[in-house]
């Protein structure tokens, strides 16, 4: 690019210096003027002013608007060789070649706003033909032009906006030009905005929906925050400062680990992978909260610009789900789990129960169930609820022993505010109120305090309860089912119960008869409470050995159905996770020696099948254990049993 320095004296050199700002052909390295309008649009150029000297810097050309002076030339003292680039150029050619290389649009007009020139740049933005504008009124040529103006105010426009007729729109500076105070005519230069002006409204739309996008976010009820490609913290909404406590100056410009308090950023392992993350847990924020993040990459033309998260508070959800949890509970236990289906077995003694219970259940008179612990009249209790029409209404279970007398009296007749310390300020709806139109059990009922006794009589006579505290009587529509495995008989003999309400309760007895008294359902029943124990276990046991069956038949089962269920699940429980069959039970020793000593007392007697293959076992026990030289494990390998069931069955013959 040639380097040119600018001499010139007077005010008709300003729109030559103007032309030559915007050249792309030369580079002006000083301007040497004591014209003080000449100096000021230099400097306003950066152009250095009277400060070149010529015996230290290199120039290609020097441009000026006049002939030089001989004289200065003279006084410049430059080497010969300067003499062949320093030219004299006439103005209207300068001009000519010079605005030629400019990209801007230059159109030069005379006092009476006819064209003078038009460069090729001007001639295409306006979309007229230069080659034939020169002479013709820019009026006529270009409608909206303010050259006209500027000529009779002499007062120079700058960066003004102005929109040709094609629709091109320019900016553009008009400038006067005087000689010896007279204008002779104006200078226009301009640039096509068109592009700028589509991106500027471009850019305007984009503000416009950045600004409905960050109301969209602060708007969110969702906690929302955003990071760069970094991992630094843009923005985040209201509902994020709301959750977490956090305001936007302790996140904005901050690491995104900055707001976690338990976990792993999930911005960075998206910036890291760039691919989403729904589901993940943390605890953010100083209050810990728990949330729910999903967060997904910022791309923009297959470039990652950040990453976008949205955070689900599930604090108050827990909470929810516990509360719902406890209303499920709750809600259990006011329904009857079991039906008459359930019960198994095909005993005298159980049939007639069942016919009994289900007798009693189409009817809305007091049923009592009576039988030893474990026999299962909780069991008959939900069975009986079930068959009755009562089955869409609560079931309400009661076990009278386990609360204390002032506790079961409020659990179940409820109490007023302020009953008593620690009442709740509303009071409480007490068991039977809960029940409506269902039906309470109350188990164990034998061990109710006497003016418990009291109450629960008036509610069978009556059909009403008063609450703790209270005195407006509340009628009550519940069927009583009551349970116990004391004599009744005995404890109003000892003054221990009522006989009134002995009676009330009386009306319809059921007896379930204890598993003593019903072996032949023994089978079926261990069975199935082995199906049962399975599936809390994970075990996969299908059958049980007719030895451990005939120790069953043996057995008094003081602790009834229970019992049996706490015998098999213990021997399940150590079983070995492969086991498919019993072989082995633990029941009480002294009953087990019991059983093989009468086994041994009746060798000359006529035996059963049982009590046959128990002695037929350990005879063959004793024959393995003598080829194996009483090594116990390899005994176990040839009988087929594992280590443990041969322990066992050491321990049950007393072989030593």
């Amino acid at each position: 690019m040639k380097r040119a320095l600018f001499i010139c004296e007077q005010e008709d050199g300003i729109p030559l210096l103007t032309c030559l700002n915007h050249m792309k052909v030369f580079t002006i390295i000083g301007v040497q003027t004591n014209n003080l309008k000449l100096k000021e649009l230099a400097e306003s150029y950066q152009f250095p002013v009277n400060q070149f000297h010529y015996d230290e810097k290199h120039i290609d050309l020097i441009i000026s608007n006049n002939v030089v002076d001989r004289l200065a030339m003279e006084r410049m003292t430059l080497p010969e060789a300067w003499a062949l680039v320093i030219a004299t150029i006439d103005k209207q050619f300068l001009m000519q070649k010079a605005v030629a290389a400019l990209d801007d649009g230059l159109i030069i007009v005379q006092a009476d706003s006819k064209v003078q020139y038009m460069n090729g740049a001007a001639a295409q933005m306006a979309d007229v033909d230069s080659r034939t504008s020169f002479g013709e009124p820019i009026q006529q040529l270009l409608p909206s032009s303010g050259l006209p103006r500027v000529i009779k105010t002499e007062q120079a426009e700058y960066n003004q906006l102005q929109t040709f007729a094609n629709g091109t729109t320019i900016v553009t500076t008009r400038i006067p030009l005087t000689h010896n105070g007279t204008c002779t005519g104006a200078v226009a230069i301009f640039k096509d905005v068109t592009e700028a002006t589509q991106m500027a409204e471009q850019i305007t739309d984009l503000r416009s929906i950045q600004k409905m996008l960050e109301a969209i976010i602060h708007s969110s009820n969702d906690a929302i925050s955003v990071v760069d490609e970094l991992g630094t913290g843009l923005l985040i909404n209201p509902a994020y400062t709301k959750m977490t406590g956090l305001l936007p100056e302790e996140i904005v410009g901050k690491p995104a680990t900055t707001d976690i308090s338990e976990g792993e950023s999930i911005h960075m392992q998206v910036l890291q992978t760039k691919r989403p993350v729904r589901g993940a847990r943390l605890k953010l924020g100083p209050k810990k909260r728990d949330v729910i993040v999903n967060v997904a990459p910022i791309i923009v033309d297959h470039a990652l610009k950040g990453s976008v998260g949205v955070i689900h508070d599930v604090s108050e959800l827990n909470d929810l789900l516990s509360q719902l949890r406890k209303a499920k509970k709750k809600l259990a236990s006011l329904e009857a789990s079991y039906s008459f289906k359930d019960i198994i077995g095909a005993s005298d003694g159980i049939k007639l129960a069942i016919e009994q219970a289900k007798l009693g259940a189409n009817t809305s008179l007091p049923i009592l169930l009576l039988g030893e612990t474990g026999t299962g009249k909780e069991l008959f209790a939900h069975a009986i609820h079930n068959e009755s029409t009562r089955r869409k209404e609560p079931f309400v279970r009661v076990n009278c022993a386990a609360l204390t007398e002032t506790l079961l009296e409020s659990e179940l007749f409820g109490y007023e505010q302020g009953a008593f310390s620690g009442a709740l300020r509303t009071g409480k709806k007490g068991l039977f109120e809960e029940a409506g139109k269902g039906s309470i059990f109350l188990d164990e009922v034998g061990e109710m305090s006497l003016s418990t006794q009291a109450k629960l009589l008036r509610v069978l006579q009556e059909q009403e309860i008063v609450r703790v505290g209270g005195t407006k009587p509340i009628r009550i529509q519940v069927r009583v089912i009551a349970a116990t495995n004391a004599d009744l008989h005995q404890s109003i003999t000892n003054k221990t119960f009522r006989e009134d309400l002995y009676y009330r309760l009386n009306k319809l007895p059921i007896r379930i008869p204890p598993l003593r008294e019903r072996l032949d359902d023994l089978p079926k029943l261990a069975l199935n409470l082995v199906e049962k124990i399975n599936q809390d276990y994970g075990r996969n046991i299908q059958t049980i050995s007719s030895l451990v069956l005939a120790q069953f038949q043996e057995y008094d089962w003081p602790g009834n159905v229970r019992e049996l269920e706490n015998v098999l699940a213990r021997a399940m429980i150590y079983m070995t996770l492969g086991d498919t069959e019993i072989q082995g039970i633990d029941l009480p020793a002294e009953k087990q020696k019991n059983t093989v000593k009468k086994i041994e007392l009746v060798e000359n007697e006529q035996l059963t099948l049982d009590h046959y293959l128990a002695s037929k076992e350990k005879e063959h026990i004793l024959k393995t254990l003598a080829q194996v030289n009483g090594v116990k494990t390899d005994a176990a390998k040839r009988l087929g049993i594992s280590i443990r069931s041969l322990y066992y069955k050491l321990d049950k013959h007393l072989i030593e």
